[in-house]
């Protein structure tokens, strides 16, 4: 009889131990198709916390924006309706202005990580949003304007674009209308395939990868340097989740961003390259601002996002309290080209 207590007190304390220590689940979506290389970026981060928290911590992915719609996942997974997003900051600007740091940011993330330039981020998005900003992915890749037909230029240099059908979106709205006179034709990025087709729209602004995955250069011969702004992908999770979870879990979480972090700078920059030089076998051109023009053209792009963030923040509660910090931390005047 000893015996068989001692058997049921062992095997109760396993399975205490079983549940105790119960590998816990994070769902997930992702804004974008998983055909887009950014998507597909973020599967991988997926893929190496799932490695790494085996018996610990799994995401659950739940699909793209045929599971929750691009712009009702900021709102979903601050409700809780989902534990974890992977979207642009530029999707949930309305409520945190300060994501245009990124944007305007000349700076990766490993060196925003390094300079506390994340932290501060988190911060703010803990603050205002509930929500903890666990990464920034994909950083190191800026935007270029590409245009269906050549591009036409004054005797300044300066890009004209009179006439020209030009898809907009939150993220260069700004810097188009503002600066370029542009008039803009908001559409998502699902409808910007069926929108050149159509020719309802003829130049959009979008990152240097990813054309050839959207199939936009079907219908798009020309690509316009210099380069501008910065992607703002970023995971941002439920707070109430994130604080819920183990220590352990937290570490594995944080520690695998971070890295991914580091890992999509490297393999996104080898990415473009590779994008580049299929775009020019396919003959897209490449047409460069030169000298004031091109400076005026950085400046303009970077100072409209920054008149956009401060006039937002100045309405909210906090107001411009970081401004000044944020700029200091996401941008370096001596890393502009």
């Amino acid at each position: 009889m000893k015996k068989q207590v001692i058997g049921v007190f062992v095997a109760g304390s396993a399975l205490f131990g079983a549940n105790a220590y119960a590998e816990e689940t994070v769902t997930a979506v992702h804004a974008f198709p998983e055909t887009l290389i950014y998507t597909k970026s973020f599967l991988s981060f997926v893929d190496k916390v799932n490695e790494a928290g085996k018996g610990v911590v799994q995401i659950e992915v739940r699909g793209g924006p045929e599971a929750i719609g691009m712009f009702q996942q900021p709102d979903a997974v601050r409700d809780g309706v989902v534990d974890m997003v992977y979207t642009p900051g530029s999707f949930y600007g309305g409520s945190l202005p300060e994501k245009d740091a990124m944007v305007a940011s000349n700076l990766t993330a490993v060196e925003t990580r390094a300079n506390g330039g994340i932290e501060l981020i988190d911060q703010i998005h803990q603050e205002k949003m509930g929500l903890k900003y666990l990464g920034w992915f994909d950083s190191g890749v800026c935007y270029n304007l590409w245009t269906r037909d050549a591009p036409d230029f004054d005797d300044a240099g300066n890009l004209k674009v009179e006439g020209l059908k030009l898809r907009g979106n939150s993220v260069y709205n700004a810097f188009f209308s503002n600066y370029l006179g542009a008039q803009v034709i908001d559409l998502p990025t699902g409808d910007v395939y069926a929108g050149l087709q159509r020719g309802v729209v003829d130049a959009t602004g979008w990152t240097q990868i990813g054309l050839i995955d959207l199939k936009w250069n079907e219908f798009l011969n020309y690509r316009i340097e210099p380069c501008f702004f910065s992607t703002d992908l970023g995971v941002i999770v439920n707070l109430e989740k994130w604080n819920s979870l183990s220590d352990e879990a937290k570490k594995i979480l944080q520690d695998v961003a971070i890295q991914h972090e580091k890992d999509s700078v490297e393999a996104l920059g080898a990415k473009r390259d590779e994008d580049f030089a299929k775009l020019a076998e396919q003959g897209m051109e490449v047409v460069s601002l030169e000298g004031e023009a091109k400076a005026n053209y950085l400046l303009a792009a970077r100072e409209k996002t920054w008149e956009r963030m401060k006039e937002l923040m100045a309405e909210q509660p906090g107001g411009t309290a970081n401004y000044d910090t944020l700029i200091e931390l996401f941008y370096d005047p001596a890393a502009d080209k």
